[in-house]
């Protein structure tokens, strides 16, 4: 069992300096996932990064560093104002329903509308898929290279977090996002290293 008093202090050094002011680490042996934090607001100014530390405590401390840095890399990571090309469509399409809402236009509000769905759909699709997940994933491996992990070993650290995360949980297998981020966390950690016939004389 990992002692959190002891386990806090040890992954506050190990987070980078952008965390520091992001995040609250604390204690919850009552949730069922092994680590969680809040979704992401553009008005937040903490995030609370959750630990069941008796769950943690079934990890290695490989896959601990390597899946807390990657929950910090997503929390301060992509900035959800950012705007990139479907959600500068989806604030349109809004400004468009409002304006067309206003001149009474009843097809043109449809049209704004349908538009802006479309849109919003795929701002909300973006933030949960795995290209958010996998930039958080290169990220985290980028700190663990400062904290004396070789990009390998913390490629593979990280893939093995999450399929050990998976069986804690009770997860019958790996979800779409999961399975994706694991063969890239794979594809950078490169073949596995044969093992030695043993030491020559």
């Amino acid at each position: 069992m990992v002692n959190p008093d002891q386990e806090i202090p040890r992954l506050r050094e190990l987070m980078p300096a952008s965390g520091w002011m992001k995040t609250r680490i604390r204690s919850n042996p009552a949730q069922p996932k092994v680590i969680t934090t809040a979704p992401r607001r553009p008005w937040k100014k903490t995030y609370p990064i959750s630990i069941n530390f008796d769950l943690w405590g079934r990890l290695s401390i490989p896959e601990r560093d390597l899946l807390f840095l990657q929950t910090i890399a997503w929390v301060t990571g992509t900035n959800p104002l950012k705007l990139d090309v479907p959600k500068g469509v989806a604030m349109a399409g809004v400004a468009a329903t409002l304006f067309e809402t206003f001149q009474g236009n009843a097809v043109g509000m449809l049209m704004a509308g349908g538009v802006t769905a479309i849109a919003a759909t795929r701002v909300w699709r973006d933030s949960r898929g795995p290209a958010d997940a996998m930039i958080a994933d290169e990220d985290a491996i980028q700190v663990a290279s400062r904290r004396g992990y070789s990009r390998v070993e913390a490629a593979q650290a990280l893939a093995t977090a999450i399929e050990t995360v998976g069986r804690i949980e009770g997860r019958r297998s790996l979800n779409f996002n999961d399975v994706l981020r694991c063969q890239n966390l794979n594809a950078i950690a490169g073949p596995p290293t044969p093992v030695s016939g043993g030491r020559r004389s």
